[in-house]
């Protein structure tokens, strides 16, 4: 990897990032599956159909850039993603259950958003203003399916968690 110029870095970190939103949409429909409460499903499930659309605005980011749209490797989204797995494959009460996928879905939700604004920033210095556009209204989508992960939460799974943990 060649990072001489902020270019090069704007480019090496949406390689980044196409490579995380790819393993999302592998990985999302088996946390939906794993999910026992329903409107925890139903939010990953909408964050599955938003990922899709993130993940044709990078490429539509690398076309305006004039740069394939290759994705790197994500060894943050990989570890994220093999935290999941782990948790996937524990014995676990259905409703901590949930609580940790919650936990381990907003972190990856955090490095995406971490992500995004730093892409963000580096096109507007590079005056890449449709570029910035299109990073923004990503990060506005992970910044949102966060706070509703929070909201879930703490309305209902880590109560219904501690409840049956007594």
């Amino acid at each position: 990897m060649k990072l001489n110029s902020l270019h090069e870095l704007l480019v090496s970190e949406l390689h980044d990032l196409l490579s995380a939103e790819r393993q999302l949409l592998q990985i999302l429909p088996k946390v939906i599956k794993s999910a026992s409460h329903a409107e925890l499903r139903e939010a990953l499930q909408e964050h599955l159909q938003e990922t899709t659309a993130q993940e044709q605005r990078l490429e539509q980011c690398f076309q305006k850039l004039g740069v394939p749209a290759r994705p790197g490797r994500s060894h943050g989204m990989v570890g994220l993603v093999s935290a999941w797995m782990e948790l996937e494959s524990a014995e676990a009460q259905a409703d901590v259950r949930d609580a940790a996928t919650i936990a381990i879905i907003q972190r990856m939700e955090h490095y995406e958003i971490a992500g995004y604004g730093c892409a963000r920033a580096f096109a507007e210095v590079l005056e890449e203003t449709e570029v910035a556009k299109l990073l923004l209204e990503t990060l506005r989508e992970e910044e949102e399916c966060d706070r509703d992960l929070t909201r879930i939460a703490q309305t209902l799974i880590n109560t219904e968690a501690e409840l049956h943990s007594l």
